[in-house]
């Protein structure tokens, strides 16, 4: 299925503007490992509650989309670890035999940036939320195309995101550690060029960028390189141009 990406909005330490990742692009460097987006298009009593994953891609999704379409567009908002750091503490109550905070536990579940992109957007539309370990970034770009799949009219926002581990689990994985967000608005691609991502069984190992998936897509995307092939493990992703 081809499908056309017709905006795009990302944050990272020090990369906040189309042209900083344009010139990023052209010359890769690595990103800052601290820092968070300001939330000022927020409401306060909603910047509050948000995390700093939440807050994170909530912005480059609100960066992403004209005004109108924030209430109406499906989503997908994907995460390899979604907002786990602030889970420390709950685990923690857990093993003193203590009570739990019902308003901290509901910010660390796996849909909750979903959910706060649908109070803050007014957005009462289909939404998905995903996590596939490293290849999180392509499995929410093949979720985004059964969404488009089910209904070739009607685009799809896609949001990937991640910040750094805390120490209680940061031995635990090997990636880089940088918090960011990127997202994307997908449609069905008509006559024009678009993107077909197909997929392949591999054998081989694959280099990792010291930069998340979804950055490196990013870069490929603005390079205008023929193909990029992601994977970690026994899956190709293969995206390009068409």
């Amino acid at each position: 299925m081809k499908v056309s990406l017709s905006r795009w909005a990302a944050w990272a330490p020090g990369l906040e503007t189309t042209e900083a990742w344009a010139a990023w692009a052209n010359a890769p460097a690595a990103i800052g490992a601290e820092g968070v987006p300001d939330a000022s298009f927020l409401p306060a009593m909603l910047r509050r509650r948000c995390t700093p994953l939440t807050r994170t891609m909530l912005a480059a999704a609100f960066r992403c989309l004209e005004a109108e379409e924030l209430p109406r567009l499906r989503s997908v908002f994907a995460s390899r670890h979604g907002s786990i750091n602030e889970s420390i503490g709950l685990l923690g109550n857990v093993a003193r035999g203590e009570k739990l905070s019902p308003a901290v536990f509901s910010h660390t579940v796996h849909n909750a940036q979903a959910a706060l992109f649908s109070i803050a957007a007014g957005n009462t539309a289909a939404s998905s939320s995903l996590s596939a370990q490293e290849d999180t970034w392509p499995c929410a770009f093949v979720e985004a195309l059964s969404m488009l799949e089910r209904d070739r009219d009607a685009p799809v926002l896609l949001v990937v995101g991640d910040v750094p581990l805390a120490e209680t689990f940061a031995p635990l994985v090997d990636e880089p550690a940088v918090p960011y967000a990127f997202a994307c608005r997908l449609a069905a691609a008509g006559s024009g060029p678009g993107i077909e991502l197909s997929l392949a069984e591999s054998t081989r190992p694959r280099a990792r960028p010291p930069w998340p998936h979804a950055l490196e897509f990013l870069r490929w995307w603005l390079s205008g390189a023929p193909e990029l092939v992601q994977g970690a493990r026994s899956t190709s992703f293969r995206f390009a141009r068409a």
